[in-house]
């Protein structure tokens, strides 16, 4: 039960952190992102593009460090799951996420350029559409799982509204790729929480 405590904070350190970090780049790169075609209504090469501003390092870094937190969760998510087919498969598809949240690090390729795309920023388009396709199947099947479980009651609605808001917009550009990001990441705090919450019940 010390695991799924530590899974449940690495869950809500996790989307916190990230969230802030794009808020904050944002702030000190705004004129870098409006050199490579952003608008705050037009989220082209946002939020990877930070990463290729005056302070990237630290999206690169919390790319990996935030990839690195989800699977942790993931992995704690398990083992307060049934051993049922929907949440081994949720919960191997959140690990994937976060691992495709890692692969984030390798830099992104500016949309408006003059030279040919590069390896790493193709690596990174395929872990960014990874990171989508392991979202869509973690929720899915977390939904699935958490409406059969009595001390999830509750979880499996919300993940399936979340999923049906957030993810068709993930391919969109414009502001409903804030609203898919924000939902994600506000899913992934409150199952943190309610993991932690279970943590505490079980050692009482």
């Amino acid at each position: 039960m010390q695991f799924q405590k530590i899974a449940a904070y690495c869950g809500i350190i996790g989307p916190s952190m990230f969230g802030a970090t794009l808020a904050i780049l944002t702030l000190l790169e705004y004129d870098f992102m409006l050199g490579l075609g952003w608008r705050p209504l037009q989220v082209i090469d946002w939020p990877s593009g930070l990463a290729l501003g005056p302070h990237g390092l630290w999206l690169t870094v919390v790319f990996i460090l935030s990839g690195l937190l989800m699977a942790i969760f993931a992995l704690g998510l398990r083992g307060a799951l049934r051993n049922e087919t929907a949440p081994r498969t949720g919960t191997l598809s959140l690990l994937l996420a976060g691992f495709a949240l890692a692969g984030l690090a390798f830099p992104t390729d500016p949309t408006f350029r003059s030279t040919p795309k590069t390896w790493h920023g193709l690596l990174h388009d395929t872990f960014f559409v990874l990171l989508g396709l392991a979202l869509l199947t973690s929720m899915l099947t977390l939904g699935r799982a958490f409406q059969t479980d009595s001390r999830w009651r509750g979880f499996g609605i919300y993940t399936f509204v979340t999923a049906a808001f957030a993810l068709p917009s993930f391919a969109m550009k414009g502001i409903a790729f804030y609203l898919f990001l924000g939902a994600i990441l506000a899913w992934a705090f409150v199952i943190a929480i309610k993991l932690l919450s279970l943590s505490h019940q079980v050692r009482a």
